[in-house]
């Protein structure tokens, strides 16, 4: 009987190294399609400094809602839950801390220049800080008061 010949293992090749990430590199789970609400949020961001981009020193952004009579808000905020829902964050027309929280599917805002405030020192831009991690609060802590 022959004797079965021994098998050397295949040298191993060198694990290839994984490419460095570039910077604006997606994030993880960017890979997976957006849902409507953060489609909706994305390009409310979008049109949102592309108006006060166009706003003098005197006036900061504000919106009206279409669909109701809530009167106008002046934006601090906004955010979304998936999969549909968009929320609104500021102070209405007598500086009362306001939430507006609607589907997407109902979604009809206007964008309104409004006169800064008398007591405040420069009018509030809040397209900078929108997609960079502002949870909700006066302090962006999420805080309830």
């Amino acid at each position: 009987m022959a004797k079965a010949a021994a098998k050397t293992p295949a040298p191993k090749k060198p694990a290839a190294k994984k490419p460095a990430a570039k910077p604006g590199a997606a994030k993880p789970g960017a890979d997976r399609p957006k849902s409507p609400a953060e489609w909706a949020h994305d390009r409310l961001v979008m049109y949102i400094r592309n108006f006060e981009s166009q706003l003098d020193g005197q006036e900061e952004i504000a919106m009206g809602f279409a669909s109701d009579e809530t009167g106008v808000l002046r934006i601090e905020g906004l955010g979304y839950f998936e999969p549909d829902i968009i929320t609104f964050y500021g102070r209405d027309e007598g500086g009362t801390k306001t939430q507006l929280i609607q589907h997407v599917s109902q979604l009809s805002v206007t964008l309104r220049a409004i006169q800064k405030e008398v007591q405040a020192e420069a009018p509030r831009r809040i397209g900078f800080r929108l997609n960079a991690g502002w949870v909700g609060g006066d302090s962006g802590d999420a805080s309830v008061g």
